[in-house]
């Protein structure tokens, strides 16, 4: 027996009156991020583990003639800070996090949600092709949520993160999913974190100049640079250190 009011039948009585148990909101949660957990290897990427080592300080990157290793730092504190913030209840205002493929945008992202869910907070962490994905999958009366169940999670979810809003073949529907949830967000404060690999002009071919407009209203900007993909590095680290 896991909740002691309704005795898991879902409802309490009210005199004559039955009312929906608060246990059924946190069950209907459960049910709709059980989709959108962190992978395994998702779960171990952490603040801590974020390594400098893959930015130098003598390349000079694109922003404020910054080196790569300034701009790191100054996204891994912007996200530390905005985690923090997120847990007091205080952040309004979410991040995107731009950057080539292998830059490390993902794995800052995944940090966040590994520290807002160690402090006790909800996130619903989605990859963005993966999600439309599901979303389509909903049509075919097999999958155990509906469409707009999964659309209500995103937009209602105390943080969002929007991982790899990139340069997909995305039709006017996969357009009008992503404003949805992004203006109906902006429209509640509620913040979101995103990781695209696209600048703002690419972006907006892609998605539109409505959706980026809101997008950009709803984040602060941040920009991460590796000297080579750390995917291509860590990989040839791991196959050395067995030789």
């Amino acid at each position: 027996m896991s909740c002691p009011y309704c005795n898991d039948r879902g409802i309490i009585l009210d005199g004559e009156q039955a009312i929906r148990c608060s246990c059924m909101g946190r069950q209907a949660w459960q049910k709709k991020l059980a989709s959108a957990h962190l992978s395994p290897l998702m779960r171990q990427y952490t603040f801590e583990k974020f390594d400098l080592r893959y930015y130098s300080p003598s390349t000079t990157g694109p922003v404020k003639g910054r080196s790569l290793h300034e701009t790191a730092q100054i996204a891994l504190r912007a996200a530390r800070k905005f985690a923090q913030a997120f847990l007091a209840g205080r952040a309004t205002e979410g991040l995107l996090i731009t950057g080539e493929v292998g830059s490390g945008k993902t794995f800052l992202a995944c940090a966040i949600a590994n520290a807002v869910l160690a402090g006790g907070g909800e996130v619903l962490f989605l990859v963005v092709p993966d999600f439309l994905d599901r979303l389509r999958a909903t049509y075919d009366g097999h999958d155990e949520v509906t469409e707009m169940e999964l659309i209500e999670a995103a937009k209602q979810v105390p943080l969002l993160i929007l991982d790899d809003l990139g340069a997909h073949q995305y039709t006017d529907w996969a357009r009008q999913k992503i404003y949805s949830i992004l203006n109906h967000r902006l429209n509640h404060l509620f913040p979101v974190v995103v990781t695209t690999n696209l600048d703002l002009d690419q972006l907006a071919e892609h998605l539109g100049r409505r959706t980026v407009s809101r997008l950009f209203q709803l984040c602060q900007s941040f920009y991460l640079e590796a000297d080579e993909d750390i995917r291509i590095v860590t990989r040839r680290e791991r196959d050395a250190a067995q030789r």
